[in-house]
């Protein structure tokens, strides 16, 4: 066995396949009990058979590019519906995981320079650059947090409820330590030393399962608070190719009233998903005033994902229209996604003939203000697509509102996981912001998620579902703090680190 992985080349393939092995363990397939083999056995090769810096690098980046290339795959899915991309497919395969792969690869490469042994110390130097490097990767160059190995945890909703205090990047260091603890077996250590430390470990993790359990329990009981109207999520499931070709939008906005049943009187929020009328932009749909008129009447209002232009830049919005489109509101997109909605180094790239994704040939430009809408006296946050993955960013004002609102297209991520892993986004800011999170998706998965993470309604398919009710809960501690709290938990490993190193010096 140990010339075996003594020789680079099965070196290599093992951490590939332990990188690729550990991406299952995600949304949706959530098989957790595979990261307690595979980051045990990445650390334990670490420690044992990679010596050189330059290897410990390569071990680190090759893992990495098992671990993305078989979790992100699906992001090839959005370049398939533009023949002018097509030919980037297998480049985009390669090198996206590639270069995502760069940020573990720093992460072994770090550790090799403190001669990790076979000491419990180590299991905190891998874990505090493991989590450093995955919050590094969260806001560097605009940011990608996307499959942490924290949401391996997304279907356990008992152990997720301490992201209430401590969010999503405390959570991932944590659970990067606990992952690791098996190969203390393989740690020389005193039988009784071994069973006690995985045994306190063990108390923790119970406890912490138990807490979860208690305050899911103590939240069922809370009494569901009626709304002041109703809102009405519709997910129209049209196909993402009729958005890349002119659109006749007078279709397309019969084919989204007929959908949502707009016959009631009551006050009613309609919310259609990002981008859903094309071909046009904001200002435009006052074209369209008497079909608003004859099927919305006073009471209700419309939010919808459509481009608005201003001063020659476009931005992809949410607005909000009464019945006779009118705006009332508007919030412009300030996360973009690379290539989707933005091509970097555009003016470079579009020698050679590139665009972004998206269509059109100009860039969307990002806007730096968000802020709390309110409509029939409830207050929500606006996010668009894939703003809901950042944790800590969701109210920079740190006012009250009542709910999370994300609209979003999810038809680029065709019939893959990625649907999945996107609202299991959804799951860890209900928790760590203690609010509710309404989701309105054209092919994708549009849900109602509690400030537990439950689940309450979802429709995969085309239709709509109703809220009328929902719980509330106090403001938490991570909503008041941030992602500051990662840091104390980093001053915290250090300190153990020190200590534990001048112990074993001795």
């Amino acid at each position: 066995m140990n010339s075996i992985i003594e020789n680079k080349a099965y070196l290599f393939l093992t951490y590939l396949l332990l990188g690729i092995l550990t991406s299952f363990s995600l949304p949706p397939y959530n098989l957790v009990f595979i990261n307690f083999f595979t980051l045990p056995a990445l650390l334990y090769i670490l420690i044992n058979y990679v010596d050189k810096k330059i290897i410990s690098f390569l071990a680190g980046w090759i893992f990495g590019f098992g671990y993305f290339i078989s979790s992100l795959y699906w992001i090839t899915n959005s370049l398939t519906f533009d023949v002018n991309f097509k030919f980037i497919v297998p480049f985009a395969l390669i090198l996206i995981p590639l270069f995502l792969g760069i940020f573990y690869g720093l992460v072994t490469f770090l550790c090799n320079f403190f001669k990790l042994k076979n000491k419990i110390s180590s299991i905190l130097i891998f874990s505090i650059f493991f989590g450093g490097i995955e919050f590094l990767r969260s806001f560097i160059f605009g940011g990608f947090p996307w499959n942490l190995l924290v949401f391996s945890l997304s279907s356990n909703l008992h152990s997720l409820q301490i992201l209430s205090y401590i969010g999503t990047y405390s959570l991932n260091l944590l659970s990067i330590t606990i992952f690791l603890l098996p190969v203390i077996f393989f740690f020389k250590y005193k039988r009784l030393t071994k069973f006690l430390i995985f045994s306190i470990s063990l108390i923790l993790v119970v406890i912490n399962f138990l807490y979860g359990n208690l305050i899911i329990k103590n939240f069922e009981k809370k009494k569901y608070d009626n709304l002041s109207s109703i809102i009405r999520v519709v997910s129209p499931n049209i196909p993402i190719e009729r958005f890349l070709s002119n659109q006749d939008v007078q279709r397309n906005i019969f084919e989204l009233v007929g959908l949502s049943d707009p016959h009631d009187q009551k006050k009613i929020i309609f919310i259609y998903p990002e981008g859903i009328i094309t071909s046009v932009y904001s200002k435009d749909l006052k074209i369209f005033k008497d079909i608003f008129k004859e099927n919305y009447n006073f009471n209700h209002k419309v939010i919808l994902g459509i481009n608005s232009i201003n001063q020659n830049k476009i931005y992809n919005s949410l607005i909000v229209l009464n019945n006779e489109a009118e705006l009332l509101y508007k919030y412009n997109k300030n996360k973009l996604v690379p290539f989707g909605e933005f091509l970097p180094f555009e003016s470079v790239l579009k020698r050679i003939g590139l665009k972004k994704i998206t269509q059109g040939y100009q860039s969307f430009s990002a806007d730096d203000k968000r802020e709390i809408l309110e409509i029939y006296e409830l207050k929500f946050i606006p996010l668009i697509c894939y703003e809901i993955i950042y944790s800590g960013k969701i109210n920079p004002n740190k006012n009250y509102y009542d709910f999370i609102l994300n609209i979003s297209e999810d038809g680029w991520f065709g019939k893959t996981v990625g649907p999945e892993q996107h609202l299991s986004h959804s799951i860890f800011r209900a928790i760590e912001e203690g609010k509710n999170v309404i989701r309105s998706t054209n092919n994708g998965i549009s849900a109602f998620v509690n400030p537990k993470g439950q689940i309450i309604k979802q429709i995969r398919e085309k239709g709509y579902f109703d809220v009328k009710k929902m719980k509330r809960v106090n403001k938490t501690y991570f909503a008041k703090h941030g992602n500051k709290i990662f840091f104390y938990f980093v001053l915290i490993y250090t300190t153990f680190i020190v200590i534990l190193k001048i112990r074993e010096n001795k």
